[in-house]
């Protein structure tokens, strides 16, 4: 790397080359092929979620392929930029989650009888709280959203050179795309082939940056070599060599209660997630269910500690384009041996393209891409069907009560204007209403996204799976391991109270994570309504 004087040079030192883009295809088209010749041995949904045949690494497969994504990988590396070992807690988080599956769910989920998280709780509960639990799952899907957004941005922008807002626009439109394709299966073969490349390129990464960094004490030298320009050391609240090691090297860098906090908010997203429980019920058998879950806690933390050394090994040798206007500002030139990213957003997929392998780069770019794009296409869709399902169709059905109610419905089948019976009319307005869903969540998605910009990925991958949590975490244990015990009544107030409360304990910036707000609230009041016996 050289120094760079202006920022018209800024750009240089992310070169997408042919040979990145050859790999990039390629893995793309591999990871597709794969994808369609293992979906045409899936007859059903019913064959995937229950009485499935998947073995343990399918069961692995299945759940890591959605929690090693963007957020594991450029979400990691973007909180290591900024405080380095404490962004492992995210993935640490997601393989205690998956050991929890293992251990304490597995069970009494595969003996259940049912095939979603939310049909578990309606049974136990009623179908309103069912309908609410999947209205406030909502708000988690949607964060998540964002989060897919800004990942794919960074990446649009280190391959690209766009700017943020046109990257984010170009990342919704092919999530949208991906929505309409059908995305790439997370599941099955494809899965597994994708998980093998990710965590092939991450450890790459994490060998790489061994090598030039000289292990993690030369790692933490560049960080104070860079610091010891009070400009940059400034906009970091950097005061001296202590406080770089307070940051950098402490697990808990943003205090315990906000660190922990997030581990417990992706720990107990992962077990009220219906991805990673589907993965469970895909299982030929409980033993193998649990094997598989275990396997996730051990790789899971794995890529993480890759990403760690990746962000905190750019945090060494690049600033930011904001830092970079600061120290021009001031007069001042940049230290040998910087060079200068858009945002910690890029420190990722930025390494990737400036100090792997070319092939490998095109690979570990190719699997990302496919995996972010997936993921947001999932999600998308999701949150789409639960608005068609739960909300749209709820308010239909409340005007044509009310028309009844007024007499003002005749008894006779009624036709639409083009002579189709409304049972057509109905799926083809569904459908409509879904499409217009996904422009209209992708496009308020990009919006908010920018908005929030200067977020950590990590964080609203925390407060999303957090938000899970809080809604479904304690009707869900106590309908499985304490049937009977808690009044239907209480179920629907603790789960909008704790998630208003977590919430609002968000915005308004209280003490100690949000989660533990949120949990509190929710379970106070289910225990309210407890039962001192069965029945």
């Amino acid at each position: 790397m050289g120094t760079s004087g202006t920022v018209g040079r800024r750009r240089s030192y992310s070169m997408l080359t042919t040979v990145h883009i050859i790999g990039i295809l390629l893995t793309v088209g591999l990871l597709l092929a794969v994808s369609i010749l293992s979906g045409r041995k899936v007859k059903d949904a019913r064959s995937f979620t229950t009485g499935g045949r998947s073995g343990s690494w399918m069961v692995c497969g299945a759940i890591l392929g959605t929690l090693v994504g963007g957020q594991s990988t450029i979400g990691t590396a973007q909180l290591a930029f900024s405080f380095g070992i404490s962004a492992w807690w995210f993935t640490i988080g997601a393989a205690l989650g998956s050991l929890a599956l293992a251990l304490l769910y597995a069970r009494p989920l595969r003996e259940s009888g049912c095939t979603t998280l939310l049909e578990i709780v309606s049974r136990q509960y009623g179908r309103r709280a069912e309908t609410v639990g999947s209205l406030l799952f909502l708000i988690g899907i949607f964060i998540s959203i964002m989060s897919q957004v800004l990942s794919s941005s960074a990446m649009v922008t280190s391959l690209f050179g766009l700017p943020l807002g046109w990257a984010a626009v170009v990342s919704a439109v092919l999530i949208m795309l991906f929505v309409l394709f059908g995305g790439i299966r997370s599941a099955g073969a494809g899965g597994i082939i994708k998980l093998v490349l990710l965590y092939v390129a991450s450890i790459a990464a994490g060998a790489v940056v061994w090598h030039l960094g000289d292990g993690l004490g030369g790692v933490m030298s560049s960080i104070e070599h860079l610091y010891a320009d009070p400009i940059v050391a400034d906009l970091n609240d950097i005061t001296d060599v202590e406080s770089i090691h307070r940051r950098y090297g402490n697990l808990v860098a943003r205090g315990p209660l906000k660190d922990i906090g997030g581990c417990l908010s992706l720990m107990l997203g992962v077990v009220t997630t219906q991805t990673y429980a589907q993965g469970i019920w895909s299982a030929a058998s409980t033993p193998k269910a649990r094997r598989g879950a275990v396997y996730c806690s051990l790789l899971i933390p794995i890529i993480g500690a890759a990403c760690v050394l990746v962000g905190m090994y750019m945090r060494g040798h690049y600033v930011t384009a904001a830092e970079f206007a600061a120290l021009t500002a001031a007069g001042h030139q940049l230290p040998a041996g910087i060079g200068v990213i858009e945002s910690s957003l890029q420190a990722f997929p930025d390494f990737v393209l400036n100090h792997l392998p070319a092939w490998i780069g095109g690979i570990a770019l190719g699997a990302m891409l496919v995996n972010i794009l997936g993921c947001g296409s999932g999600l998308t869709l999701g949150a789409a069907t639960i608005l068609v399902r739960d909300v749209y169709s709820n308010l239909s059905a409340l005007r044509r009560r009310r028309k009844a109610a007024l007499g003002q419905t005749s008894a006779a089948p009624s036709r639409t204007p083009l002579g189709l019976p409304d049972a057509e009319a109905n799926a083809s307005r569904q459908l409509l209403q879904t499409r217009l869903s996904i422009v209209g969540l992708l496009a308020v998605a990009v919006v908010v996204a920018l908005s929030v910009r200067g977020t950590f990925i990590n964080d609203l991958g925390f407060l999303s799976l957090g938000l899970r949590a809080v809604a479904l975490l304690f009707p869900l244990s106590f309908a499985l391991f304490l049937p009977g015990r808690i009044r239907p009544g209480r179920v629907v107030p603790a789960m909008v109270a704790g998630t208003a409360a977590m919430l609002l304990a968000k915005f308004i910036v209280l003490p100690a994570d949000p989660i533990y707000y949120g949990l509190g609230i929710s379970l106070v009041i289910l225990l309210s309504g407890l039962r001192t016996a069965k029945g």
